[in-house]
């Protein structure tokens, strides 16, 4: 697959984070997770790879089936909903 520069950065931002699960990313982008780890190995230097790789495995929050939570739809709780170009007021 070929990606934008702007994709590139997205995926990359979004394996870095903690609480997007690579399912996650699988449903954004189409990439499984062993498609993102030489995803990752191919974009980042050599010790980024490592020290990304050391966080990411058997991190509980990376996967979904090993969470012992939900995630709504990849939203905040608390973010404020937008109706009519009009910020609600809580």
């Amino acid at each position: 697959m070929t990606f934008t520069a702007q994709e590139e950065d997205r995926i990359i931002e979004m394996a870095w984070e903690d609480r997007t699960t690579f399912e996650a990313i699988k449903f954004q982008f189409g990439l499984k997770e062993q498609e993102v780890i030489k995803f990752m190995r191919k974009q980042l230097k050599p010790r980024s790879f490592i020290v990304w790789r050391k966080r990411v495995q058997g991190r509980k929050t990376k996967h979904k089936k090993l969470r012992h939570f939900e995630v709504g739809s990849f939203k905040c709780s608390r973010q404020k909903t937008i109706s009519h170009n009009r910020i609600s007021k809580r």
